[in-house]
């Protein structure tokens, strides 16, 4: 029995030894491929580093630009869809050619059905604004890799790897001198350093992922970005919180790669720090609202007028939360029954059939709850009639939780609404807050705290609603186009004088 037991376990050590044996002859092949294949790789990095791109610099310059002109290319693949996004991408092309002259600045756009000069005439009719040189826009075939219909599941994941994709697309297109992220895809800034050899900044709307949402996920709270299905599920919800910790170093890590970071607004500020950890490269810069052109209407008094109209102004995305501010208006409807009639004006852009798709999703839930009759739905209007509606309306409604900053909040507070604004993010913190020690509007977070403000406001004594409405255009002289232009160039000196 001895003798035998001593055998087996002879066989068994003879057996260990022998599968060392063939995992260590292994080891030597695969030590050679693995540097091989990191050699080729290396050395494919190197000759998109050191030939191709340059080869599509020099081919940009030698034909419609100058030899010596700066190319200055600013990636934004909606550069079309007329949102606050889009007057900060006009504004700053604006700014840059009246600072600098002798550059040619160039426009990576995924709006393949459009000309160039449909482009411009939007940015003139949405935003009154008009350049002062030609730009040139390339254009990209592969935009619909970034759109979230293409992921139902790991959204975020999947858009970033696919701005990748994109990015490649107009790296291998036109290869900048520098390049400005204007649309807030981080995952493209270090393909255009390290291969591009370019000069990279930012400018941030909106933290693709934020401190804010990892606690959400963790509280297993109900978002438009967080699923019932997994809210109410304790491992989907740990699964999903491993998933953006995971995407949060990602994040983090691509976009320290920025020699110049802009955001819009302290609650920006405050999740990049936090995530990007580049306090040093990190500027608050806010976005221009078109103010002065909402200043020249008057203020009049709108007491005895027999019909008051609240407007929302903003894109039809699901974080605008369109929803809210029509079932708030329902119940205000239907509990504060008031001496006037009161319609709700919704102004927005829809840039796709998914935004065409959730407007009649909104006008179906406006039929389904009977208020149809005093909801009115305003799409890609021109400006002079955003400006009309603004100037005829009480109250200006914003409902979206964590809005970045809020444009569309400065602007009907400049056109003389008495805004309403989601008590959160960039209007809580910035914009909706006391001025020379007055009030500027007010803010809600829920159903019922927004019907009863819109029936607080319509209940004001005229002249406390004019003082209000007075303190608040005052208080928007912070956010004028002159003053994002001093920012934005302050901000972006040393890309144009690296040494």
């Amino acid at each position: 029995g001895c003798g035998f037991r001593f055998r087996a376990g002879m066989a068994a050590g003879g057996g260990e030894s022998s599968f060392l044996r063939f995992m260590f002859s292994l080891a030597y092949p695969v030590l050679i491929i693995t540097t091989g294949l990191t050699f080729f790789l290396f050395a494919i990095l190197l000759y998109i580093r050191l030939w191709t791109c340059p080869q599509k610099r020099i081919s940009q310059n030698a034909g419609k630009y100058a030899k010596k002109s700066l190319v200055v290319a600013f990636f934004h693949p909606y550069c079309n869809a007329g949102g606050g996004g889009e007057r900060v991408l006009w504004c700053a092309v604006r700014a840059l050619q009246e600072r600098y002259a002798d550059i040619k600045i160039v426009i990576y756009t995924g709006d393949q059905d459009v000309t160039d000069e449909d482009i411009l005439d939007t940015a003139y009719r949405r935003f009154n604004i008009k350049l002062r040189q030609p730009v040139q826009f390339v254009f990209l075939e592969k935009r619909y890799l970034v759109e979230a219909k293409l992921y139902p599941y790991f959204t975020l994941l999947g858009q970033s790897l696919g701005s990748v994709l994109l990015g490649w697309e107009a790296l291998m297109k036109c290869t900048p001198d520098i390049f400005i992220d204007s649309m807030g895809y981080a995952y493209v800034l270090p393909l255009f350093k390290y291969l591009g050899g370019c000069r990279v900044g930012c400018y941030i709307h909106y933290p693709t992922i934020s401190t804010d949402m990892l606690s959400m996920v963790k509280d297993r709270n109900l978002r438009f970005n967080n699923a019932a299905f997994i809210a109410n599920n304790p491992i989907l919800s740990n699964l999903k919180l491993v998933y953006y910790h995971i995407f949060a170093w990602l994040y983090g890590l691509v976009g320290s790669c920025s020699d110049i970071i802009m955001v819009n607004s302290t609650w920006t500020l405050n999740h990049i720090l936090a995530l990007w950890t580049a306090g040093d490269r990190t500027h608050v810069v806010c976005p221009p609202c078109d103010v002065q052109s909402f200043l020249d209407i008057p203020l009049e008094d709108n007491s005895k007028r027999t019909e008051h109209s609240i407007v929302s102004i903003g894109q039809f995305r699901p974080e605008k939360d369109h929803a809210l501010q029509i079932t708030a208006f329902h119940r205000f409807l239907r509990d504060c029954p008031h001496k006037c009639a009161v319609k709700l004006v919704l102004i927005g852009g829809c840039r796709n059939a998914e935004d065409e798709e959730r407007v009649s999703s909104l006008k179906r839930l406006c039929e389904t709850l009977g208020v149809q009759e005093n909801v009115e739905f305003k799409i890609n209007i021109p400006f002079a009639e955003l400006k009309k509606h603004l100037s005829e309306a009480t109250i200006g409604l914003h409902t979206m939780w964590n809005e970045h900053f809020g444009i569309g909040v400065v602007e009907c507070m400049a056109a003389g609404t008495v805004i309403l604004a989601h008590n959160s993010g960039g209007p809580k913190l910035d914009i909706v807050v006391p001025f020379e020690g007055g009030e500027t509007g007010f803010l809600a977070d829920s159903e019922e705290s927004y019907a009863d403000a819109v029936n607080t406001i319509l209940a004001l004594p005229p002249e406390q609603r004019m003082e209000i409405r007075r303190n608040a255009r005052k208080s928007v002289s912070r956010f004028s186009d002159h003053q994002f232009e001093l920012a934005f160039i302050s901000a972006l000196d040393c890309l144009f004088s690296p040494g």
